[in-house]
């Protein structure tokens, strides 16, 4: 029975679990040479109605490793560029006979309104500023990978979180694997809500990511400056970049992750950025695995690969 992966903050912490074990599965799959199962002759519809390089080729190829055909559709050149609604632009795809879809849209929800006019399965690569559930699964396998457990681990999430997907798929999966969430950043950066975070806030970095075993740095979205939000990207810097000199008061052997792309001098400095305790090179490799284990997970309806 196929089912959807819209969110983070639905999926039970059995489900998570299952999804890592099988990225796992299939990295190992992967570095072995083992020959992969045949998935069938299944087309994947990959809508990217934001910009986007890292997480398309990332699908594409998971899709291509499980032997899925890829359709792929962009904005500029989609009927949603002519005036057709995102609804009609779901049902025109339904009748073409795609077996699935992934999308990108900058709407939040609109992953779900996927998933209620095409039917399913549905992969949400990002919906607004609501979730990124792969982003979020691919960062947990690679400090799964690291650390090897989630339960107490401290973990900080610096930068933007108002706006920001990755830090509420991020937040929500992490809670739920027993880690504690702190979220660190400008007081105009975090949600008016924030006490509905699963975690503490902070708005002084050294106090947030002190004793941290991972410290997860977000972009910042530099078209928020013309929103009046912050008042420049120098004081960003100033007060929440993670460097070399704040990184000291980590943990030594703290992971420093970024889901791409980075603005290198602002958020991270170069030695956190490629430095002995940055993790980010393998969070891109392990979002292959993981959209791996999303894209069977959705189809398949279980936990084995094979």
């Amino acid at each position: 029975m196929s089912r959807n992966l819209t969110s983070i903050r639905n999926l039970k912490q059995s489900e998570i679990q299952d999804l890592l074990k099988l990225a796992a599965e299939f990295k190992k799959g992967i570095n072995h040479d083992t020959p992969m199962k045949s998935h069938g002759n299944k087309v994947i519809g990959l809508l990217f109605f934001e910009n986007s390089t890292r997480t398309r080729v990332s699908f594409e190829q998971a899709a291509n490793y499980l032997g899925y055909r890829v359709s792929s559709f962009a904005a500029q050149s989609s009927s949603l560029s002519k005036g057709e609604t995102l609804k009609d632009t779901l049902l025109t795809l339904k009748g073409e006979r795609l077996d699935a879809l992934v999308m990108r849209h900058r709407s939040s929800g609109s992953a779900n309104l996927a998933a209620r006019f095409f039917g399913g399965p549905i992969v949400n690569a990002g919906d607004g500023e609501h979730e990124h559930p792969t982003q979020a699964l691919g960062d947990a396998l690679t400090i799964l990978e690291k650390k090897r457990h989630f339960q107490g681990l401290k973990v900080a999430i610096v930068g933007d979180i108002l706006h920001s997907r990755v830090a509420r798929s991020n937040a929500w999966l992490l809670s739920k694997m027993g880690a504690e969430l702190h979220f660190v950043g400008p007081k105009m950066l975090m949600p008016t809500d924030g006490g509905r975070l699963p975690g503490a806030i902070h708005h002084d970095l050294l106090a947030g990511i002190e004793g941290a075993d991972v410290i997860m740095c977000l972009r910042l979205q530099k078209e928020r400056m013309s929103d009046g939000l912050l008042s420049s990207v120098g004081e960003f810097r100033r007060m929440y970049q993670v460097n070399r000199e704040t990184l000291k008061v980590a943990k030594d052997d703290c992971l420093v992750m970024h889901p791409g792309p980075l603005n290198r001098g602002i958020e991270l400095d170069d030695f956190a950025a490629d430095g002995p305790n940055s993790v980010i090179h393998r969070q891109v490799e392990n979002g292959i695995f993981v959209r791996m284990a999303a894209l069977h997970w959705v189809f398949e309806g279980n936990g084995e690969s094979k």
